[in-house]
C-alpha cells in the first residue's frame, strides 16, 4: 500500500525538509484538525498507517501535561487515518471511541499511533490501537467509524 491510494485531493504530497520529512497530512475540510494539528501520516513498508503528531504548549494542560482530550483527538485522527482504504469514496463520522490512558506526555514529544482494523462490514468499521511517545505506551483506543456517503 502507498500514498496514491489515499482518495486524490486528501492526502498532501510526502514533506520533503524538516522533522516530518516523508511524512503527509490529510488536506481535508477539517477546521477542529486545524486547531488541535497538526497531525501526520505516512504508510509504513509493511502497509500498516503510521500517524505522528508533536505535543506542542498549546496541547498541555493545567498539570504541564498533554491534555487527555488531545490524546483523545489524535486518536480519532488515527481511526480515520487507519481506516482511510476501507472509507475510501466515502465518508466517516466517529460512532465511537474508547481510550485507557497509561502514560503522560510532555511538550515537545512527538507522538505516534498505529492500530488496525479488526472488521469492516457494509457500514461500520472497527478498529483498535495504541498512542505510544518515545516507545512508551500512552493510551491504548478502540473505535468504530460508521460510513456515510457524501451530501
Amino acid at each position: 500500500m502507498d500514498g496514491e491510494q489515499i482518495p486524490i485531493g486528501w492526502a498532501s504530497a510526502p514533506i520533503t525538509e524538516g522533522d516530518w520529512a516523508g511524512w503527509r497530512s490529510f488536506q481535508s475540510p477539517d477546521p477542529f484538525e486545524d486547531l488541535t494539528g497538526p497531525y501526520y501520516f505516512k504508510i509504513e513498508p509493511d502497509g500498516a498507517v503510521l500517524c505522528g503528531l508533536r505535543a506542542e504548549p498549546k496541547h498541555m494542560n493545567g498539570a504541564g501535561f498533554m491534555h487527555g482530550g488531545c490524546i483523545m483527538t489524535f486518536a480519532d485522527f488515527a481511526l480515520f487515518a487507519i481506516a482511510h482504504a476501507k472509507i475510501a469514496g466515502l465518508r466517516g463520522v466517529t460512532a465511537t471511541l474508547n481510550g485507557e490512558f497509561i502514560g503522560a506526555v510532555s511538550s515537545g514529544t512527538v507522538l505516534e499511533a498505529r492500530g488496525e482494523v479488526i472488521k469492516a462490514g457494509r457500514s461500520l468499521v472497527f478498529l483498535r490501537g495504541l498512542v505510544s511517545a518515545a516507545s512508551e505506551p500512552v493510551m491504548t483506543f478502540s473505535g468504530v467509524i460508521k460510513r456515510v456517503r457524501p451530501v
